[in-house]
């Protein structure tokens, strides 16, 4: 396609062909300038849209610094983000979207679970690497008997910058148990992959530590009246409610809470959010775990953090935005590593050399050293529990899980 540029030249507009598109950036073939894409995918609207919109703006600035400092010589980043709405069809579909687009190599995201769940296979037979920064189900990387010791990783594709459920359980009813003195918890989860597996496995810890579990309920995660279960807890004699889900239902359960009865409310990274406190009058005193140590808090992530608001970004980078930027940037390395080891340029196969190069890619990101495991998990296990303390989440432990 011919691109005709306009020319003003004494009073008269001349057209001057200019060559085409490809001839320009000579698109993913070769040539000086070639364009790899890589997608997003998170909730951008709902309930859940602002942890999944830091995740795309952080992703957006790890692709623009890249072009900036030309870490991979000849080759321009760009974004594909879509919105999965946070439902496990809709990320399916998007999944396709990203295989069909020949440009894309990887892919950061997605924010749930149970949509990952959705997206593994098709780019595991696509050969399309996968990175989450926020995905905690166990099973995703070792397999649905990993309770048992018979961990096995099923989709080559998926890794991801997030520590696991089985960390953060254990991690939680450490610092229930040890740190905040409760021996008595009612456990609450959405039924969803994550809440479940987070509250299956912060009960089995707990009860290994001697806690007791007074109580257990489900409830409806689209739900906002919680009347019925608050009821259970306060007559439970719990001195703690730990909840397997996420802050939009979170938020109005505590409130509801505390309403009846004086105890906190604890539970994972779906709870660490800005919005869990402003959809919650009452969250004071209440607990959340999350995966890594506060960005804030790290020498590391200094630059992400002064970037981040030079770039304007109008939505907070949130739970996610650290772990989002080394997602994205051990793509980036992982094109890098296939660009340097093919004369400068991407080889026909690259999505297959991206995904083999990913085992290998280890550098310092803004969370501190990133590398993965054999199942595709990080290497780092560092978690934090933090307080809503004068209406703000403080850290008040981190330290790195075995």
């Amino acid at each position: 396609m011919l691109i005709l540029t306009t020319v003003l030249t004494t009073g008269a507009l001349t057209l001057t062909a200019c060559g085409s598109r490809d001839d320009d950036t000579k698109g993913s073939s070769g040539g000086d300038t070639q364009t790899v894409v890589i997608g997003v995918d998170a909730p951008l609207t709902g309930d859940l849209s602002a942890l999944g919109l830091g995740i795309k703006n952080s992703a957006d600035l790890a692709v623009k610094t890249a072009n900036a400092d030309k870490t991979v010589p000849g080759v321009k980043f760009e974004l594909q983000a879509l919105d999965d709405q946070a439902q496990p069809s809709v990320g399916q579909q998007n999944a396709q979207k990203f295989i069909g687009n020949k440009d894309l190599l990887g892919v950061v995201g997605p924010l749930n679970s149970g949509v990952a769940q959705s997206m593994q296979k098709p780019f595991t037979d696509a050969k399309l690497t996968q990175v989450s920064p926020a995905n905690t189900g166990t099973e995703l990387t070792q397999g649905n008997n990993w309770k048992t010791g018979d961990k096995k990783r099923p989709y080559a594709a998926y890794f991801r910058t997030a520590t696991t459920d089985a960390i953060q359980g254990a991690f939680a009813a450490n610092y229930l148990f040890k740190n905040a003195k409760v021996k008595d918890v009612y456990l609450i989860d959405d039924q969803k992959p994550y809440g479940a597996g987070l509250a299956a496995s912060f009960k089995s810890t707990f009860t290994e530590l001697g806690g007791k579990i007074v109580g257990t309920d489900h409830i409806n995660p689209d739900d906002r009246d919680f009347n019925s279960v608050v009821t259970k807890v306060k007559s439970s004699g719990a001195k703690a409610v730990y909840y397997g889900g996420e802050y939009p239902a979170g938020a109005p359960l505590s409130q509801q809470l505390k309403d009846s009865v004086q105890i906190p409310l604890m539970g994972g990274d779906g709870m660490y959010s800005a919005d869990f406190i402003k959809l919650n009058k009452k969250a004071e005193g209440d607990i959340a775990t999350s995966v890594g140590k506060p960005v804030e808090e790290l020498e590391s992530a200094k630059k992400f953090i002064a970037d981040y608001k030079t770039a304007g970004y109008k939505d907070a980078y949130e739970a996610y935005g650290g772990g989002t930027y080394d997602a994205a940037w051990s793509i980036i390395e992982a094109v890098k590593a296939v660009v340097a080891e093919n004369d400068g340029k991407l080889p026909d196969d690259a999505r297959a050399k991206v995904l083999e190069a990913m085992s290998k890619v280890s550098f310092e990101g803004v969370t501190g050293p990133v590398s993965f495991d054999e199942y595709g998990d990080t290497t780092n296990t560092m978690m934090t529990a933090y307080q809503v303390t004068s209406g703000k989440w403080a850290s008040k432990l981190s330290e790195a899980v075995k």
